[in-house]
């Protein structure tokens, strides 16, 4: 467990303790949900990158040699190869 030091202005801090926000287990949901925001928020940019470059549809077979190829590859680095 990592002890962690902020500084905040003092009303934030008043109303954060108010409403039981500064408790660890409160701060912690607050902290993973935003991370997961921040991950749908990651996706979604990718997603959008993905469309904009237009790529032609690739078939299932295609795909799967995809897969295949990169699975390969990490059991290659795995080995140490």
């Amino acid at each position: 467990m990592t002890t962690l030091t902020i500084d905040l202005p003092d009303n934030l801090v008043e109303e954060a303790g108010k409403a039981g926000l500064l408790a660890p287990d409160a701060l912690e949901v607050l902290l993973r949900e935003a991370l997961r925001r921040l991950a749908v928020d990651d996706l979604f940019k990718v997603s959008n990158r993905l469309v904009a470059a237009d790529f032609p549809p690739m078939t299932p077979g295609e795909i799967q040699q995809e897969v295949d190829a990169v699975r390969a590859r990490r059991k290659q680095r795995a080995r140490g190869a």
